[in-house]
């Protein structure tokens, strides 16, 4: 079992959401990562070292950005969650920051 953590972004924002099921969602998909981080899809270019996972609600796509660390610990660090409206634009965009910073809670 995968430690998952989560950056600011992503904690903010899976504390906003108030619907009990789009919270038992993305607690689902959580526990399915953290059994298995390699079942979200790998992306390539720009995101590289970055999966995606799909969590869809009522009749909604959300997605799940997150990477795998593996050297010390067994850990995986959610990036960023939302919708999936603008979220690879936003993903890239805050990833420049994630790289520079490296800032995990």
């Amino acid at each position: 079992m995968f430690e998952i953590r989560f950056t600011r972004a992503a904690e903010r924002y899976l504390k906003k959401i108030k619907e009990r099921g789009l919270r038992e969602a993305f607690r689902d998909a959580l526990k399915k990562i953290g059994a298995d981080p390699y079942i979200g899809e790998l992306k390539t270019g720009s995101l590289a070292g970055v999966y995606c996972y799909d969590v869809y609600y009522s009749k909604t796509n959300y997605e799940l950005a997150y990477r795998i660390y593996e050297e010390d610990s067994q850990m995986v660090v959610v990036i960023l969650a939302g919708t999936r409206e603008n979220f690879y634009d936003e993903l890239k965009r805050y990833m420049k920051e994630f790289l520079s910073s490296s800032t995990v809670i």
